[in-house]
């Protein structure tokens, strides 16, 4: 192992944007400066398409009262790209990396960015450059391989679950059927995360749909019909991603749009095309007349004064040991491994080849599904409530004794 060269380092934000993605890049910053090997750090302004532009500021002029502003701030601080690099698009990249004498790259993302790394760490090594590319994860999706857990799961987990804890408090008071879509395309952590607040036997969501398990329509109305039936109310939450049982989504099923990003994805979040189909499906084969859907959206990702205080420490520890691997390693992505559970919950982070994380995605484990494909197990709440933090509690009197 060759020692660690003097030289500048680098580091950007890409991709969706999460409640503790900046907790990561202030810990590479805090980090960075106990090294003397790094000389300077720069920021690329909006990820790899900033570093073809040399679009960067100097991260070692930001006080440390301004750092822990933006480390509690919810979004990406540098900006961020959709672009997902081609060998000639990396080439670009590496040119600037020689040409400012960058030796360290940290890039805090998710798969398509640890790929990034890896195609830009084997470029470098063809040509003798002395590059060393650390992969700084993090997603909502909780969807990387290796790590137990990804940075921003945990707040974006809170958010649903605060989200939904308070719609079923508005469903209680007015009640009918109400239809909350969740981020997760392909993977369905964070809508599985809309049962973590539930307190009550009763309390909603009554019924959760995920990517993992197709569903028909019929199969979905009968199952609320049998819930209001039961309540008189129901409360379900569904993954934009969830699909037929032809595989197809539903929003793409239904979808007027031709829009795709640049993975070629057809855009599910943002649209409400699929909440809106659903409650219409509902009112109009249920017969009932107050049916209300919402689709979060872009705020479950980027929600100010909501942190998962154990998300955004983990995220910044994520970040300051990819510094330190740096220093002993010449490339890698940073991971997380669960220690304990419970109130001795707790994590320990190791180093993994860019190859096992890159251009790869997890689903939602059988485990945590239950048999009917229409809600989550106690194994996920095991699983997912030490990393919100914490939820608030609530009350209901409605359903106290009558005298």
């Amino acid at each position: 192992m060759s020692s660690a060269p003097k030289a500048n380092a680098i580091v950007s934000q890409s991709g969706g944007p999460t409640g503790v993605i900046n907790s990561s890049l202030v810990g590479v910053i805090e980090e960075a400066k106990k090294h003397p090997e790094i000389k300077n750090l720069y920021g690329a302004i909006h990820a790899v398409s900033g570093i073809v532009k040399e679009d960067f500021i100097d991260l070692g002029k930001i006080s440390q009262d301004v750092l822990e502003t933006v480390a509690a701030s919810p979004s990406s601080a540098l900006g961020s790209s959709r672009d997902k690099p081609d060998a000639e698009y990396c080439k670009k990249v590496l040119d600037v990396f020689k040409k400012r004498d960058i030796r360290y790259f940290f890039y805090i993302g998710g798969n398509d960015s640890a790929n990034t790394c890896f195609i830009i760490n084997n470029m470098a090594q063809e040509t003798g450059f002395d590059l060393r590319a650390f992969h700084v994860p993090k997603t909502i999706d909780n969807d990387l391989l290796v790590t137990d857990h990804c940075p921003g799961f945990g707040t974006a987990a809170k958010f649903v679950a605060c989200a939904i804890m308070g719609d079923d408090l508005d469903n209680r008071a007015l009640p009918g059927i109400k239809i909350d879509c969740v981020m997760g395309r392909h993977a369905g952590f964070l809508t599985a995360a809309a049962t973590l607040g539930k307190q009550r036997d009763d309390d909603g969501p009554h019924l959760i749909y995920l990517p993992e398990r197709p569903v028909t329509m019929d199969k979905f109305l009968s199952d609320i019909d049998a819930v209001y039936k039961k309540l008189g109310r129901c409360v379900v939450a569904v993954s934009e991603g969830m699909s037929d049982t032809d595989h197809k989504t539903w929003a793409e099923k239904i979808t007027e749009t031709d829009e795709r990003d640049s993975h070629g994805n057809v855009q599910l979040s943002g649209t409400g095309a699929l909440a809106d189909y659903l409650a219409a499906q509902i009112k109009g084969k249920l017969k009932v007349k107050r049916v209300r859907a919402d689709t979060f959206g872009y705020l479950q990702r980027s929600f100010a004064g909501l942190q998962s205080e154990v998300d955004a420490k983990e995220a910044r520890w994520c970040g300051r040991h990819a510094v330190q691997y740096a220093m002993d390693e010449l490339n890698g992505s940073v991971a997380m491994k669960r220690t304990g559970s419970g109130k001795n919950y707790g994590v320990e982070l190791f180093r993994t080849e860019l190859k096992n994380v890159a251009e790869k995605t997890k689903s939602l484990p059988d485990e945590f599904i239950n048999k009917e494909g229409n809600g989550v197990t106690d194994a996920f709440i095991k699983y997912a409530m030490p990393l919100t933090g914490g939820l608030p509690k609530t009350e209901y009197l409605g359903n106290k004794p009558k005298i």
